[in-house]
């Protein structure tokens, strides 16, 4: 029994050494914390949401390593609650974040293969940067600071435009980083095509903000390439484009833009691993119930020796919402509906998908660098007896816990975008915007009494729902 008990401890002391060394510490991700404060906007209370996020971030919640996902939700919980001063200072620190720690996260990923990223500085997905720049904006335009405004959607569209090269370089740059590596796995690193270069609803707040500052001829462009937006990006835009007006003959034009849903979170698509060490591959399989020896894909990568074992990768997961609908209405009387303009989960998808690619390839070589590390481990433990059997399980343990996927995202992003733009008489009206789930039941609404509709400038409204 003592010599069990020994052994045991032994066993557990290999399992923590190990968990200690791959990261294990900080590989899962935390998002219990957001339950409050997610109910705190789902019933109103913005500033109570932003007091709980600050609270969240005093007691630690949010770790040196994810402090970019603080300054995004800190600046959408801002901009709900109509701080939107203090929402554009979360932004820039968010925004400087990124560009800093994307740079970071690669270098240090090129140097060593088996971090796992999880450990390594968050430093966001390039749809959480793009919304940055384009919330700032529609803050800016709230504030009537018009130069700001088009200084964030000139940086949301040189992003777009820049999105291939930026991947490639860290591709390249993670290739170079296999050669001095110790542990490395014959691997190629590639990137899947960018096909999202124009933004509609960075189109669209141009367009009525060159408008509100008389210079028409910028925003007839702007409408113009808000149209090729939709008309040459399908797999985006797979929905009607609005009718956005941006003059009027004889009226006003009242803007409204409507945020609903949340956008979409990460979520783990759990993989195996077969090596076939005759053939030279890499076979990549699902995991789970029903999915056995389904293949997700593989590749030529030699091995020495047959081995099976499993990882995960992160994967985007949509969170629908129930809106349906959204009426407008002025002193007590239906104008229309909003329109959708941007669909996020789309976006999201398209722009992950150049950064899913190279997720991929180094989370399959580092899941095949432990593998083999771990079986070799394993055939040194075989003993033979109780002692053997306890370490060759540490190391499992340790080897699958290691390989979790990196589930970090922001949480406050809106999920779908939607605008509307009337023509009105200018004066003083009674704005109601109200929000209808997809059976036509009533779900909140936003009001604005007194609004005064202006002859010349910016008309713009804003109404979100989280739902």
């Amino acid at each position: 029994m003592i010599f069990r008990a020994i052994t045991y401890i032994r066993a557990t002391l290999i399992l923590a050494a190990l968990i200690m060394l791959s990261g294990c510490g900080s590989v899962s991700t935390r998002r219990k914390f957001y339950e409050p404060i997610t109910a705190e906007l789902r019933s109103g209370k913005f500033q109570s949401s932003v007091d709980k996020l600050e609270e969240a971030r005093e007691k630690k919640k949010f770790g040196q390593k994810d402090r970019l996902i603080y300054f995004i939700d800190a600046g959408m919980l801002n901009h709900y609650a109509g701080n939107y001063d203090t929402s554009n200072q979360k932004f820039h620190l968010a925004e400087a974040a990124a560009e800093e720690l994307f740079t970071k996260s690669i270098s240090r990923a090129a140097a060593s293969l088996l971090l796992n990223d999880n450990v390594l500085e968050y430093s966001g997905e390039d749809y959480e940067i793009l919304y940055t720049n384009l919330i700032k904006a529609l803050n800016y335009a709230h504030l009537n600071q018009f130069d700001e405004a088009f200084v964030e959607i000139r940086r949301a569209n040189l992003k777009l435009e820049l999105l291939e090269q930026k991947y490639g370089d860290a591709a390249a740059e993670l290739q170079r980083g296999l050669e001095g590596d110790t542990s490395r796995v014959d691997i190629e690193y590639a990137i899947s095509k960018v096909r999202f270069y124009s933004d509609a609803f960075a189109r669209y707040l141009s367009m009525h903000i060159y408008a509100a500052d008389g210079r028409m001829d910028d925003a007839r462009i702007d409408y113009d390439y808000l149209t090729t937006a939709f008309q040459t990006q399908p797999h985006i835009y797979d929905f009607s484009m609005p009718d956005v007006k941006y003059h009027s003959d004889d009226r006003t034009i009242l803007s409204i833009v409507g945020l609903a849903g949340l956008a979409p979170i990460k979520e783990p698509l759990r993989l195996r691993i077969r090596t076939d060490k005759d053939l030279d591959l890499v076979q990549v399989l699902y995991d789970g119930p029903g999915k056995e020896d389904v293949e997700y894909g593989h590749l030529p990568i030699p091995v020495s020796a047959d081995y099976y074992f499993k990882f995960a990768i992160p994967v985007l997961a949509p969170r629908p919402s129930s809106v349906g609908q959204i009426r407008v209405l002025i002193d007590e009387q239906v104008i229309g509906e909003l329109q959708l303009i941007e669909d996020v989960s789309n976006v999201a998808e398209e722009v992950f998908n150049a950064k899913k690619s190279m997720i991929y390839l180094r989370t399959v070589a580092r899941a095949v660098a432990k593998g083999l590390a771990a079986h070799k481990w394993k055939t040194k433990a075989d003993t033979g007896d109780l002692g053997g059997w306890l370490k060759k399980a540490a190391i499992d343990v340790a080897t699958d816990i290691s390989e979790d996927a990196d589930l970090r995202s922001s949480q406050y992003l809106p999920g779908m975008i939607y605008v509307g733009d009337f023509e009105i008489e200018p004066g003083t009206y009674d704005v109601v915007i109200e929000f209808y789930d997809h059976d036509g039941n009533f779900i909140e609404h936003t009001s604005y009494e007194d609004y005064q509709v202006l002859d010349r400038g910016l008309n713009l409204l804003r109404a979100f729902s989280v739902y």
